[in-house]
């Protein structure tokens, strides 16, 4: 099921919009354009509209690797606990792996503070002709860094002020790498998983009392909703100062996880589909060729 426009521009952020995550619900159902997925069978409804997306998204894929001429960059970034690895698994599972990789940012190693904020992103970047997917990214830089200030000093940067200005420049510099990438080729989509705290609550619990969860429990993560909404403030300003024309951001509400899945699969589809990707055309010479090549397959398994 393809998404529709509307509601595709509810949840994009245009250029030069305020993110305006105090008004966003992430316990959103949809409305009427997606209605079927809150009634009684909408689990089951939403599953099967997330494998129609992902049969199109390895469709589209194929004609992606075949151009070769192109990449295509999903960003994801959420709170804790909001589902950016089961989105990332249950979204692209049917894609070939062969042209697609995931890359998690953890904390940064002392080859990567030697470096600028973006080389180790730079380098993560996808191939022409393939899938790349960010968990995490570049935008932690602006994210975690900024609520938790004892990182950014850490980072061996020179000497000066640490004010809006600073954070100005680094939105500045993370649009500039953005529309670079754009430029050659990569077109970049990023989404925002817009989890409620109180859902948030609910799924760290959630962690610690069902069997076979608890491994994925850090303490770390109740300590950090104590910075809820300094993250909020956080995301809001970089949401707000990142999404361009050449890399979008959607925030996508994800406290019903079934239809943030389908919310993502659609938004994914829909830019994929604006990619004006072409198999590659084959020459007349290589079509002569190949009608011999054809010819002589045929003629060796023609009864003797």
């Amino acid at each position: 099921m393809s998404i529709t426009r509307s509601v595709l521009a509810r949840l994009r952020v245009d250029h030069g919009e305020a993110a305006g995550l105090a008004r966003r619900d992430p316990a959103w159902h949809g409305g009427k354009a997606l209605a079927h997925l809150s009634g009684k069978d909408g689990k089951k409804q939403a599953e099967h509209d997330l494998e129609q997306s992902r049969l199109e998204i390895a469709r589209e894929q194929e004609l992606l690797w075949a151009d070769d001429s192109q990449s295509l960059l999903l960003i994801f970034q959420a709170m804790d606990a909001a589902g950016k690895d089961g989105t990332i698994g249950h979204v692209m599972s049917g894609v070939n792996p062969q042209g697609c990789e995931v890359t998690s940012f953890k904390q940064p190693s002392a080859e990567e503070l030697d470096h600028d904020f973006l080389w180790r992103t730079a380098k993560a970047a996808p191939e022409r002709g393939r899938i790349g997917i960010f968990n995490r990214s570049h935008y932690e830089e602006v994210l975690v860094v900024r609520v938790h200030p004892e990182f950014l000093a850490k980072q061996q940067l020179p000497p000066g002020h640490r004010g809006k200005r600073f954070w100005k420049e680094r939105f500045e510099s993370i649009n500039d790498f953005e529309q670079h990438l754009a430029r050659n080729g990569t077109t970049i989509v990023k989404f925002f998983l817009h989890v409620s705290k109180e859902e948030q609550r609910r799924r760290l619990l959630d962690r610690l009392v069902e069997p076979g969860k608890e491994w994925k429990f850090s303490a770390n993560d109740v300590a950090e909703r104590h910075h809820w909404d300094e993250y909020m403030h956080a995301y809001e300003e970089a949401i707000t100062a990142t999404s361009t024309r050449w890399a979008p951001w959607y925030v996508i509400p994800a406290d019903h996880k079934p239809l943030m899945r389908v919310l993502v699969a659609g938004v994914v589809v829909a830019t994929i589909r604006s990619m004006d990707l072409a198999f590659p055309t084959v020459t007349d010479e290589a079509h002569v060729a190949n009608e011999q090549a054809r010819q002589v397959l045929e003629a060796e398994g023609a009864p003797s």
